[in-house]
């Protein structure tokens, strides 16, 4: 039996605890924030801290030559719930006990990435959180990482401080199994081979596990099946098939990712040559 390669997509949870230059910075003007518990008057205008936070973070990343981030609301929702429970009391954590794991977090909240981090902290000010973060090598690495591209964050001020959580992802788009097929498809057909209109048997083994080779008349002289979140190349081993030249036909075929995904969100794909 042919044993097919997987490419599956490094799914990195990076996770580091914290300990802390105002600018102008815009996210969500819906965004929740709460203050929790209430403590009165002297309260910090908790959307401003975000925006400070968000605005610095944008802008150390300028000064570092990496792309800026783009707000995230599902990102910061999933912020949110454990901002909230990490104020709540005892101390600053990435997962409490009975809580869902910061990847389940992201999902649950409506998110789609191929890899997430996160930051979490407490300071007096937004200034303050950000140095904090920004002098801690495992923070400031996850604050500038150049394979994140999006941003959740969020505040909750209680017993006088700043509880904070970032959450970063390299986001990935939500495709229908047809989306899917068509961008696959548009990088095979670029090597000249043409696509075949019935995706039926693709489809199929893209579900299976089963060999298809010369299996039936119908069965591909070649074929291929993988799991990733990038679907902008297609695996090596079928790059070197198309090069070949020995195929004029393919038929591309997607279905619900398998398990080794988990909260991660990826495209299980089958492609078959003929």
């Amino acid at each position: 039996m042919r044993v097919f390669p997987w490419v599956l997509v490094g799914t990195i949870v990076l996770a580091f605890t914290v300990e802390p230059r105002p600018l102008v910075a815009a996210p969500p003007q819906n965004q929740e924030y709460q203050q929790y518990p209430q403590e009165g008057t002297g309260a910090p205008d908790l959307r401003e801290v975000v925006e400070q936070i968000f605005a610095l973070g944008n802008q150390a990343r300028a000064q570092a030559g990496v792309a800026a981030l783009t707000w995230d609301p599902a990102l910061a929702s999933a912020a949110l719930q454990h901002c909230r429970i990490m104020a709540a009391g005892g101390p600053i954590s990435h997962q409490y006990r009975g809580e869902p794991d910061l990847g389940s977090r992201a999902a649950q909240a409506g998110a789609h990435f191929g890899l997430i981090e996160e930051n979490v902290g407490l300071a007096p000010s937004a200034a303050a959180m950000h140095q904090g973060w920004m002098q801690s090598p495992g923070h400031r690495k996850n604050m500038l990482s150049p394979e994140v591209d999006h941003v959740g964050i969020a505040v909750v001020y209680a017993r006088g401080v700043l509880y904070a959580v970032a959450d970063y992802s390299a986001s990935v788009e939500s495709l229908s199994p047809m989306q899917v097929e068509a961008r696959v498809a548009s990088l095979v057909r670029a090597s000249g081979v043409s696509i075949l209109r019935d995706p039926t048997l693709a489809r199929s083994a893209c579900a299976g596990d089963h060999d298809l080779l010369r299996s039936t008349a119908a069965s591909p002289a070649w074929m291929i099946r993988w799991q990733n979140a990038d679907l902008a190349h297609l695996p090596q081993d079928l790059v070197k098939q198309l090069a070949s030249g020995n195929y004029r036909k393919a038929a591309i075929g997607s279905c619900p990712a398998q398990n080794g995904g988990g909260a991660f969100t990826s495209y299980r794909v089958a492609v078959l040559l003929y």
